[in-house]
């Protein structure tokens, strides 16, 4: 018959379960500050925790990054999850964009942060994939198959509806989340004005 667990293992696991989650806050809180590239030492720094720690948690900063970007989905999850409301297509689409723009402007940061180091990062370039990918193939779902023979004008709602379009309101152009949000609107407007109102 096994012995249960005695105190002083579970007071290491529970410390041991207390550093990773100081490692991955302090990761979150450093890329929300906008340090967009932080290395392992200001994440062990901010999270007081010894640099060796972040290691024996992580194998690498991939493993980091993972963790992070897994933390923010589940934020996000909700939202993404949620039918998109509208009687018709158009009005579905419209309901969309202003949904992204809720979710873009949650994941800034850390899309940013995890676009820049996928050059040098497997991980991240896949994971970058991916979510074009799952933003190309949500917006096809309410799509009316003529619609979805339009290949260039399909193109063109992805680009209206991308982060990269967000990205570079916000940032570039340094428009204010509702700035952004009408521009997308009016954008939208524009490219749907080609297809009948159904």
């Amino acid at each position: 018959m096994s012995r249960p667990a005695t105190p002083r293992v579970d007071g290491r696991r529970a410390r041991s379960r207390s550093s990773r989650a100081k490692i991955v806050a302090a990761m979150l809180d450093l890329v929300a500050a906008g340090n967009v590239a932080p290395s392992a030492g200001e994440v062990a720094e901010v999270a007081g925790v010894g640099l060796r720690s972040v290691f024996r948690h992580f194998k690498d900063m991939d493993a980091l990054y993972r963790e992070m970007t897994e933390a923010i989905e589940l934020q996000v999850l909700p939202i993404l999850m949620r039918p998109p409301e509208g009687a018709t297509w158009q009005q579905r689409l419209f309901d969309i964009a202003a949904r992204r723009a809720r979710i873009f402007e949650t994941i800034m940061p850390y899309r940013i942060s995890a676009s820049l180091r996928r050059f040098e990062s497997a991980y991240l370039m896949d994971d970058h994939r991916r979510m074009v990918r799952l933003e190309t193939e949500a917006l096809a779902a309410h799509l009316p198959l003529a619609v979805r023979a339009d290949e260039a004008g399909v193109r063109g709602l992805n680009v209206v509806l991308s982060f990269a379009t967000w990205e570079l309101l916000r940032r570039d152009q340094n428009l204010a989340p509702e700035e952004a949000a009408a521009v997308v609107r009016r954008m939208l407007g524009d490219a749907l004005a080609r297809w009948p109102e159904d």
